[in-house]
């Protein structure tokens, strides 16, 4: 629940605090006093409203996992909404993106705002009506987690089938593509580093004349060799180290001689016709060695190509097992619904009854399976849709359908915020909608903006929103507080005697 919340500077608000309990909790006062701002502020701390307050911040109770977003949680949560040049959020002093604050809110608070649909969704009423058949048969649970886990997989290996098919209308011109890509390049038959190779040696051959030209030159020295001896004989030196560097030059003059020779047999335009392949391979696909590794791919791709035949049969068999056991779980389903739908029309009517409502007429059909199964619900309410009822028939219907769902709820749901709900209402239509509401109240922390004493009369916690010099202030009232503000809602702002008696009334009636 929201245990506190604080807003500062936010229209005709300063600055407030409240401490709030659990169950229903009502806000009055008189026309323009603030209270849909206010309203508006709560929600725009939990990202669900957009705002222009300098700071407004809701501390909850909520547990989240705030892994994913680096968020850490802790007993008490949080939520900020502060506004100076921009909108910014956080959790518990943690920056946070107004998408992501959202998430993480509306795991715990619902706004029911006019003709919100979502209570009237098809998963969620299957879902009421699937706790409410597991009260006396749990199996259903089992059955529908089942389901759930099959539908999923049929849909995988169905979809997976679904491309195979499609491939397989163009599989003769992917072989023929496959096939061409690799005989291509295996036509060429590149090896890794063989261009780099080349290069070196197509370097080697564009010098080879000019090297073997200067080495004959430079043979000449060998002829003045033993001149050279002579002299270091007739000078009494030793003649070690000439004979040591004549021996390393000839030996490097012989390499030479030998690598260029062994060019002779390499015929230049091979080279550089070869060259030119392997540089059309580089050109269409990045480098030699990702030629060959897409060659590679190719190889594999035909092989598949070949044997799609074999893994579509297989695969055919998988969906249709899977198809056969789909049917079989959803027709389970389905059949424990049917026989549940006349038992929740009937106490959904109990609830429209207690609200001064017509019957609702309540009609299941098979449609095409669907993750919740092959069941659809369809309300009518007097025999009109949904989209053509009042406003105010809506809103009670709504609340017939939370209060139905309610009761297979634990305590602790979350937080429902309601938009001025009596509005327009009766007096026994008003004290019908408090009542359902006071039952909701086990369940939910309520927020609720009245015009009508009854609905006020039931809250569990009342605050008073009055103007004082144009500012907005909030004040929680006790017991004769309640009386008095009750009673001004009864007679207008001249409070009566007899207004302050029904007043009472009511609240005692109601404690």
């Amino acid at each position: 629940m929201i245990e506190r919340f604080y807003l500062k500077d936010y229209l005709s608000f300063r600055e407030i605090e409240l401490n709030l309990t659990g169950g229903l909790i009502v806000f009055t006062g008189p026309s323009g006093s603030g209270k849909s701002i206010l309203m508006n502020s709560i929600l725009s701390s939990l990202g669900a409203k957009s705002c222009e307050a300098s700071l407004c911040e809701s501390t909850t109770s909520w547990e989240f996992d705030g892994d994913e977003l680096g968020i850490e949680s802790s007993d008490v949560n949080i939520f900020k909404h502060i506004k100076k040049e921009k909108s910014r959020y956080f959790i518990n002093n943690q920056s946070i993106s107004k998408k992501a604050i959202q998430s993480l809110a509306s795991n715990n608070l619902r706004h029911l705002s006019l003709k919100d649909f979502s209570d009237f969704e098809n998963e969620n009423l299957l879902d009421i009506l699937d706790n409410r058949v597991a009260k006396d048969n749990k199996n259903i649970l089992d059955i529908k987690q089942k389901y759930i886990k099959v539908f999923l997989e049929h849909k995988t290996l169905k979809a997976e089938l679904n491309a195979i098919e499609d491939e397989e209308k163009k599989i003769l011109e992917l072989k023929e593509f496959a096939k061409f890509e690799i005989e291509k390049i295996e036509k060429v038959d590149p090896k890794e580093f063989e261009y780099e190779e080349l290069l070196k040696i197509k370097k080697e051959l564009s010098k080879k004349e000019k090297v073997l030209e200067a080495l004959q030159s430079a043979n000449l020295i060998f002829e003045s060799e033993n001149n050279v001896f002579n002299v270091l004989d007739s000078i009494e030196v030793d003649n070690s180290f000439f004979n040591d560097a004549m021996n390393e030059l000839r030996a490097t003059f012989d390499n030479a001689q030998e690598k260029f020779s062994a060019l002779d047999e390499v015929d230049v335009e091979d080279v550089l016709n070869r060259l030119e392949e392997l540089s059309e391979l580089k050109r269409r696909y990045g480098g030699i060695k990702e030629a060959i590794d897409y060659k590679n791919k190719k190889i594999i791709e035909l092989q598949k190509y070949e044997n799609i035949k074999i893994t579509k049969s297989n695969l055919q068999n998988d969906v249709d097992k899977l198809s056969a056991e789909e049917d079989s779980l959803a027709e389970k389903l389905s059949n424990l619904r049917h026989l549940e739908i006349e038992r929740f029309e009937t106490d959904l009517n109990l609830y429209l009854k207690e609200l001064y409502l017509r019957d609702a007429k309540i009609e299941i059909k098979n449609i095409e399976k669907t993750l919740s199964g092959l069941d659809e619900i369809n309300i009518q309410l007097n025999n009109v849709e949904l989209s053509k009822v009042s406003t105010g028939e809506f809103n009670r219907l709504r609340l017939a359908i939370l209060a139905l769902k309610s009761e297979q709820m634990g305590s602790n749901n979350g937080v429902l915020m309601l938009d001025e709900i009596d509005a327009n209402l009766s007096g026994e239509e008003s004290m019908s909608v408090a009542k359902v509401l006071k039952k909701l109240s086990k369940y939910f922390q309520i927020f609720v903006i009245s015009h009508q004493p009854q609905l006020t009369s039931m809250g569990d916690q009342h605050f008073l929103i009055y103007k004082e010099e144009n500012e907005s202030k909030v004040l929680e009232l006790d017991l004769q507080s309640k009386i008095d503000e009750i009673a001004r809602i009864i007679s207008g702002e001249n409070i009566t005697n007899e207004a302050k008696v029904f007043a009472k009334e009511l609240l005692e009636a109601n404690r």
